[in-house]
């Protein structure tokens, strides 16, 4: 077996000394079933402990795993005893020690509320762009990431899940072209204390972009394309790593009354300035399923994660307005399958703002960018036609998505605040 060199990070002493961990980290969380990641700061043997609630001496314990060096000492543990609407908490145990994380660790099981009653309120905080500084393989000149305060205060607002938006980190020339690179740069970001307190918090999901996937804008050519669907996998418990007919990273999940579609923009990108080759985004097959999968959808509203902007009319950087042809087929189907609620969330252009379509019939289309958590921000110069009036953010920020109401009367509620936490816009759907 080839051996990989990792960070000194991750070379530790013997089974028998204790190591400390990255995360846990609560995936999407289902009825019956959850995904704990983490990852321990060197060789362990490791398993998670866990109990309702309100029953704390009825443990019931996963089965023990033994870290790999070929995988960063990273882990999945499913907790595969659970029931809906309960709530569990849970411990890491390394080396047949519990540790202690400093915090509470509790995940909670989805409500069984179809046929029943009304579909519970719930909160979804997003952000995209989160770079982290390393000295050692950072541009020379003023460090591009700062505000990791931001971290704690999305922590703060208490979300039932976060959905990172792409550029959840940002390799470098020395990562993308090896595994142990791949393995540095992830392992670098989970190791961020200011990140933790978030990890440990909530459920969380995720799409990528071009700095979470290779080199700055890259496409279906990238060599290592497998490699970082292999890397996203190892770090991001999502529900799948490809759907039906499109072997990438696309997923989906319904989550109350919403379902979420997040979307693979890199696997099958072919960039708007080639000549000989149809131009795409998510290509032929992703945008089929995608359109099938709206359709067939049921959910009041029907959220699609996108790394690069969906409406933005101006046809520049990586929006998808570059993609001419296969952006206005996206939207036409949209369109002419009668498909209701579609909000599209993006991430990339390091500015928020808000954009809407209006169909012929009454309906719209929205587009919802948050960017950036801690990466650089840039003004939003954009001729964009669609842009929502006052909803433009160019500080770090993040989003919190509410869901509320009645059955038949439910609303999204977006507010938009920023590294600090405070309000910078509102608006309701």
């Amino acid at each position: 077996m080839r051996r990989y060199l990792l960070p000194s990070l991750l070379l530790g002493s013997a089974l028998s000394a204790q190591v400390g961990i990255n995360g846990p980290m609560a995936g999407h969380v289902d009825f019956f079933e959850a995904t704990i990641w983490m990852q321990c700061q060197g060789p362990c043997s490791a398993r998670v402990e866990y109990w309702p609630l309100d029953r704390p001496d009825s443990v019931m314990r996963t089965p023990v795993q033994d870290s790999e060096h070929d995988r960063a000492n990273a882990m999945d543990f499913v907790l595969d005893q659970l029931l809906p609407a309960t709530t569990y908490g849970y411990r890491p145990v390394v080396n047949g020690r519990v540790v202690d994380v400093g915090q509470p660790l509790t995940v909670r099981t989805q409500t069984l509320w179809k046929f029943r009653g009304d579909p519970p309120e719930f909160t979804v905080a997003m952000g995209s762009c989160a770079y982290i500084n390393e000295a050692a393989y950072d541009r020379p000149g003023e460090p591009y990431g700062t505000d990791y305060g931001i971290f704690d205060a999305i922590a703060d607002k208490r979300p039932d899940m976060m959905l990172w938006l792409g550029d959840n980190m940002y390799l470098r020339e020395p990562d993308w072209g090896s595994r142990t690179g791949f393995l540095h740069r992830y392992t670098h970001l989970r190791s961020t204390p200011e990140l933790q307190r978030l990890l440990r918090g909530t459920q969380h999901i995720a799409i990528w972009d071009d700095h979470d996937y290779g080199s700055n804008d890259a496409d279906a050519s990238f060599v290592n394309s497998a490699l970082a669907r292999e890397m996203f996998d190892l770090f991001w418990p999502n529900p799948t790593c490809g759907v039906p007919g499109v072997a990438g990273t696309t997923t989906a999940l319904s989550h109350a009354d919403v379902d979420f579609f997040l979307m693979d923009n890199r696997t099958f990108r072919v960039p708007g300035s080639m000549s000989t080759m149809e131009p795409a985004m998510l290509g032929t097959a992703q945008v089929d399923w995608l359109v099938q999968a709206l359709k067939y959808s049921d959910a009041t509203f029907k959220l699609v994660a996108i790394g690069s902007q969906m409406l933005n009319t101006d046809p520049q950087y990586e929006n998808y307005s570059t993609i001419v042809k296969e952006r206005a087929d996206l939207l036409r189907r949209i369109e002419v399958e009668g498909i209701r609620g579609v909000v599209f969330l993006t991430g990339d252009r390091h500015f928020s703002e808000l954009d809407v379509l209006p169909l012929a019939d009454g309906r719209k289309i929205y587009d919802l960018t948050v960017s950036s958590l801690t990466s650089g921000t840039y003004k939003a110069t954009d001729q964009n036609e669609l842009r929502i009036p006052g909803t433009v953010v160019e500080q770090h920020n993040f989003a919190m998505l509410t869901f509320s109401g009645k059955k038949k009367e439910r609303v999204m509620t977006i507010r938009v605040f920023n590294a600090k936490g405070e309000l910078m816009w509102e608006r309701t759907i």
